[in-house]
């Protein structure tokens, strides 16, 4: 399928000046492929894999170059788990919330976290430090409750150490350059 409009160079400009040219240029050889639009995927984890997220100016980009209806790019990013439509933050905090986790307070834990950061499970803190997220396990039962800021495990947390351990963080964060959501 061919699409022509009058100012399709203008869209495809700012199509282009919208991704990185690496990505572009992927782009410009999935759709030499048959059924190219099968490629909509492995292109959106590179666009991601870039940007951190997919946004809707990058969503619309791949949409108008790969020739593809822009719901069904929308459709592949909403349906996979994997996809992130939102900037993560600097600091993913990983509440487990398995069940050694769970019986020994993890959810006062999760609860203590969502109060001190001012956002929900899934949310970003609006100086874009924090994501929090919840897991089924991590695979620590033997220091649980456990959280993990980062990379980093923190075993046996109590809900009043949740302020301070934050605070390193945030300290921590305000001294380290951030790029796509991941520590530098």
């Amino acid at each position: 399928m061919k699409f022509e409009t009058d100012n399709w160079p203008q869209v495809e400009q700012t199509c282009k000046d919208v991704l990185p040219e690496r990505i572009v240029k992927h782009i410009e050889q999935c759709r030499k492929l048959p059924h190219h639009e099968s490629q909509l995927i492995s292109i959106l984890h590179m666009v991601q894999g870039h940007f951190g997220f997919l946004g809707p100016e990058q969503m619309d980009a791949v949409a108008q170059l790969l020739h593809v209806p822009a719901v069904k790019v929308t459709g592949v990013a909403t349906f996979y788990h994997f996809f992130r439509l939102r900037p993560r933050g600097q600091f993913i905090v990983n509440v487990c919330m398995g069940t050694a986790c769970y019986v020994k307070g993890a959810a006062e834990i999760a609860k203590r976290v969502r109060q001190e950061l001012g956002i929900e499970v899934g949310e970003t803190t609006k100086d874009n430090v924090f994501s929090l997220v919840e897991s089924r396990c991590l695979g620590t039962c033997g220091l649980a409750p456990v959280i993990m800021i980062g990379d980093d495990v923190h075993g046996k947390v109590k809900p009043e150490q949740i302020p301070g351990l934050l605070a390193k963080y945030r300290e921590l964060a305000a001294h380290t350059p951030s790029e796509k959501g991941e520590l530098k």
